[in-house]
């Protein structure tokens, strides 16, 4: 059964720097398209970026873009997203995805994804 666990969630000042891991499990890594998301309270999920099997393709949402990197290392069964000048808005529990077409294309739909890890917490203070 697949399984997708995140890691690397904490507290930081805004204008920091935090990294987070997605280890997978029971499946074919590098088949999968993969993806992040987060959930504010009271909002939400929200689409933050996706990352193509292999070749380093990615797309970002509105809110991140430029501020957030996702990369991948297939050898390891691991996806990171670098987040960096960190704001309170970016506070929410963060949530990696693996779409549910194997060798599919990315996407920014919720919906499009079918295996989810557990999340993790970010929390940015001002």
């Amino acid at each position: 059964q697949a399984q997708l666990v995140e890691s690397g969630g904490g507290f930081v000042q805004a204008g920091g720097s935090l990294r987070l891991s997605c280890v997978a499990s029971g499946l074919t890594f590098s088949d999968y398209p993969m993806g992040w998301f987060r959930q504010a309270p009271g909002k939400e999920r929200e689409f933050v970026g996706a990352i193509a099997r292999v070749g380093g393709y990615t797309q970002y949402g509105d809110s991140v873009k430029g501020r957030f990197v996702i990369s991948r290392d297939n050898w390891k069964n691991t996806m990171y997203l670098q987040m960096n000048n960190l704001s309170p808005e970016d506070t929410a529990v963060y949530y990696c995805a693996a779409h549910k077409r194997r060798y599919g294309g990315t996407s920014r739909q919720r919906d499009d994804y079918d295996t989810w890890g557990q999340g993790t917490q970010v929390t940015v203070s001002s």
